[in-house]
């Protein structure tokens, strides 16, 4: 199958599959009702995820080599899929997904032999290795990390997919750069399956009533493809395509966010998983943005990220420089963050927005 019709084939397979998956969700009541956290009017089908898995991996049956590796990622991506909509219908507790999302990430590393062991010269002249057992840990905190990273962005409509499509271009783009076209190939895809979910989720072109959310399941599916491509792409000594230092500014809002989040609950003396409206699109919000202007500005944000990142990797800014930049970029936005409060008043007062949510 050629590049252009795998494309035209995912994208429409997405759309219908969107529409069957919708009637079934009201069935069985895979909905999301209103309460005091989420807003929206009416039961929304949760199916987004589950809509796009399926395109994705009938189109990459049909146009890809059935490798060993693919064949795990398309197992491990299903455990995550049936673990979400388990969580979507009846929620589950943290705990049950921690196990779930550990089991997943020895699987990557026992069975597909991917693990995060090479960081790169981000500390001076010489290359910092981690130890097997190091980064076997290592590798379980990033994935369980990236899955619940952009579990916790999908806030508001279309930031998850617009901050997933900001990551899978990047890598992309980066994969085409290094002549790794097969998943060059893989990340349009992806971009091109979350289209037509994108389009439903912002009421593109039917409206409200046929809205769609991505639901847990596609939270997690999204997290753990982009964490599979990030260790694929800065971990394979045989063709390094990005530096890890360039992966961290490649999800570099969706991670600043749930760090932070998760700090400040554990200060409060909360669980870190807890949900609540402190994110950073509910701060756009009580800036008096609108949901879209607040879409707009996040994905602007991550882009410039992304761009940071793959400008940096092409034309070989020191690694050492990129890490100490990054953790300077997440400081910058953990004090916003800290001092939220006293900035909005600020802000608010000066540009007389006067909206809140």
């Amino acid at each position: 199958m050629s590049i252009s019709l795998s494309l035209v084939s995912v994208f429409l397979s997405s759309f219908i599959f969107l529409f069957l998956c919708r009637k079934v969700a009201k069935k069985i009541g895979l909905v999301d009702k209103p309460n005091e956290r989420k807003h929206h009017i009416g039961q929304i089908p949760l199916i987004g995820g589950i809509s796009i898995y399926i395109s994705v991996i009938l189109t990459l049956c049909l146009a890809f080599e059935l490798t060993r590796s693919l064949i795990l990622y398309m197992t491990c991506s299903a455990v995550l899929i049936a673990l979400g909509v388990l969580d979507d219908r009846f929620d589950l507790s943290f705990k049950i997904r921690l196990v779930f999302q550990t089991a997943i990430s020895l699987a990557m590393i026992l069975i597909g032999y991917d693990s995060l062991h090479y960081l790169g010269f981000i500390l001076g002249n010489e290359a910092l290795v981690l130890p097997t057992y190091l980064s076997y840990v290592i590798t379980i905190f990033a994935v369980i990390g990236a899955i619940n990273a952009f579990n916790m962005v999908d806030g508001i409509d279309g930031l998850l997919g617009g901050l997933a499509s900001v990551t899978f271009a990047a890598l992309g783009y980066m994969f085409y750069a290094a002549g790794s076209i097969e998943l060059s190939h893989f990340c349009l895809l992806l971009v091109v399956a979350m289209l037509p979910y994108i389009m439903l989720n912002l009421g593109i072109p039917f409206g409200q009533k046929f809205k769609v959310f991505m639901g847990d399941a596609g939270s997690m599916f999204i997290g753990f493809t982009v964490i599979w491509l990030l260790i694929e792409a800065s971990q394979n000594q045989q063709h390094v395509v990005i530096r890890p230092v360039t992966a961290l500014w490649f999800i570099a809002i969706p991670l600043m966010d749930m760090v932070c989040i998760m700090v400040r609950r554990v200060r409060k003396g909360q669980s870190p998983f807890k949900p609540d409206r402190e994110h950073l699109h509910h701060i756009c919000q009580r800036l008096g943005l609108s949901s879209a202007k607040s879409l707009f500005l996040i994905c602007t944000l991550a882009a410039v990220m992304a761009f940071i990142g793959v400008f940096s990797d092409l034309y070989q800014v020191s690694e050492e420089i990129m890490f100490i930049a990054f953790i300077g970029a997440f400081l910058v936005y953990y004090f916003a963050i800290a001092h939220i409060w006293r900035i909005t008043s600020i802000i608010r007062t000066a540009f007389r927005l006067t909206k809140r949510i």
